[in-house]
């Protein structure tokens, strides 16, 4: 049994946490594979021929690489949300956590228009750190609820700070 702040008990809130939900599972992780979309979108709009002509450092991974990995950590963000919605009836501070949450996402998506679609490399470059310190941020949030929603946060984390490095490196020899 779960005690809440009054002091009642519940046995509902330990039936939420501890039961699989499948379509709110499903939609938590449909929400950052669409932003994942989108970017994509953005990054398939662009000419194909500008980021072919840029000069890119020795350690640019084949471009087929990104798509799947991206998939792959936008799953992980979504199982992670999962866990995290799983507890909001104990979340006293839930709006700012799904602010917190859309703010990456949307970070991480203008990360692919600044760069793809705008060709501003040197702006995408202040706006990956931008992402990075959301991701720190909302990590951090997300570990206080669910310590394995916050860990789930690592790949993602590990990954765009690759990706601020490769930016970096892009920008630089630009």
């Amino acid at each position: 049994m779960i005690v809440d702040k009054y002091g009642n008990t519940s046995i509902k809130m330990v039936a939420e946490k501890r039961s699989f939900q499948f379509i709110p599972f499903v939609i938590n992780i449909l929400i950052p594979l669409a932003f994942g979309a989108l970017g994509g979108l953005f990054t398939s709009a662009s000419d194909d021929s500008w980021y072919a002509s840029l000069e890119k450092p020795s350690f640019n991974p084949p471009g087929w690489i990104f798509g799947p990995v991206w998939s792959i950590l936008y799953i992980i963000i979504g199982i992670s949300s999962y866990l995290v919605w799983r507890k909001r009836h104990q979340i006293a501070h839930l709006p700012r956590l799904i602010a917190v949450y859309f703010i990456q996402l949307v970070l991480n998506l203008f990360w692919s228009f600044l760069f793809f679609y705008a060709h501003k490399i040197g702006a995408s470059l202040f706006e990956i750190v931008a992402l990075l310190v959301a991701i720190v941020i909302n990590a951090r949030m997300f570990y206080r609820i669910d310590k394995t929603a916050g860990l789930l946060f690592i790949p993602y984390f590990l990954w765009v700070s690759f990706a601020t490095l490769l930016t970096y490196s892009i920008y630089s020899l630009n």
